[in-house]
């Protein structure tokens, strides 16, 4: 009934208004134009819209493209056309190729297929040691020293900077001697070993500076039989270089071309020798290609001894895994033949 009243006055004169709107106790009376406020609280009326208020001739088009669609008025043939005025079009590249993909050039089989293998004469219990022959072919550890990566490089350095500030310049070199004494012992140790025929190494050496690696490597020694080779030069007739191999025998029943090695850090995994299994490869591949052994090896074993006399880490290399360090020796390889 009141707002009946309201509109009733309001159609009538616009000076009415003035005397609705005064309250007894208040002097002042509302203004004409407080009538927005209060028809605003009374009212139903929507919200305004806030593109009203934009000046709609200036920004006619855009105005008009936001309030006519729903969705975005964008199809996959306009973006490609904007991103072509904004990028260009889509280089067309290959894929980067991963590493450890790239094949030989020069690609030779590790196993020999023309190899013909001997039957087993009377005397194939003696290991056989042939003795290295000098010639202009590089060796396999000069070929590994000389295609080192920088970042092998680069560790290598520092860690020869690190013990000559700790040892001195004369300390270092007879630190590295001693070190090459100690290989050399503990190698001669286990030849003896083996054409004994002791599996053991309690009495050896008990007041030599090998004795904490012969009691590393008495674990290792308990699955080593059939040694067929012992300190023997190798050399591969096709790709023409050569090495020392330290030992041919079965290890668990597997032949297997092994490689003694002495640290003083703990390698518990295969990636720890670096360069080692690469090594392994390269004789497996000489010896295979080489007239003086009449039979083939798939398998190798790499063997890390502590001074401490720490339980040795061995490193077995199945066959698929000879092949691949197979396929990354032979990319050294070409490096080295390259560079000289």
């Amino acid at each position: 009934l009141v707002r009946m009243k309201f509109l009733q006055i309001l159609s009538r004169k616009p000076g009415s208004l003035e005397m609705l709107f005064q309250i007894p106790f208040c002097q002042k009376q509302f203004p004409y134009t407080c009538l927005s406020t209060s028809a605003c609280v009374y009212s139903k009326k929507k919200k305004g819209n806030s593109y009203e208020q934009v000046d709609q001739e200036k920004y006619k088009n855009l105005v008009h493209s936001v309030t006519s669609y729903k969705t975005s008025a964008q199809t996959p043939e306009t973006i490609l056309e904007e991103d072509n005025l904004l990028y260009g079009p889509p280089g067309k590249h290959r894929p980067p190729v991963k590493a450890g993909t790239k094949t030989p050039k020069n690609w030779v089989p590790l196993i020999n297929p023309s190899k013909r293998i001997l039957p087993i004469s009377s005397d194939s219990n003696v290991p056989m040691k042939i003795e290295l022959q000098r010639t202009k072919m590089p060796s396999v550890t000069r070929i590994l020293q000389e295609t080192l990566s920088p970042q092998q490089v680069f560790y290598l350095e520092r860690w020869k900077q690190k013990m000559i500030e700790e040892l001195g310049k004369e300390g270092f070199e007879e630190y590295t001697k001693n070190l090459f004494l100690q290989g050399h012992l503990f190698h001669s140790a286990l030849e003896s070993i083996f054409l004994s025929e002791e599996k053991t190494a309690k009495d050896q050496g008990k007041d030599d500076v090998v004795a904490g690696y012969l009691s590393s490597v008495e674990h290792v020694l308990e699955d080593i039989s059939e040694v067929k080779a012992l300190e023997s030069g190798v050399h591969h007739e096709t790709l023409q270089y050569l090495g020392l191999v330290d030992c041919v025998a079965k290890y668990r029943g597997r032949l297997c071309v092994i490689d003694w090695k002495t640290s003083e850090k703990p390698k518990p995994f295969l990636q720890n020798t670096y360069d080692n299994p690469l090594q392994v490869a390269a004789y497996i591949g000489a010896i295979n290609h080489d007239a003086n052994y009449d039979f083939q090896v798939r398998c190798g074993l790499v063997v890390v001894a502590y001074k401490n006399g720490s339980p040795a880490h061995p490193h077995f290399m199945d066959p698929d895994l000879c092949s691949q360090y197979w396929n990354k020796w032979l990319l050294r390889l070409e490096e080295y033949m390259d560079k000289n």
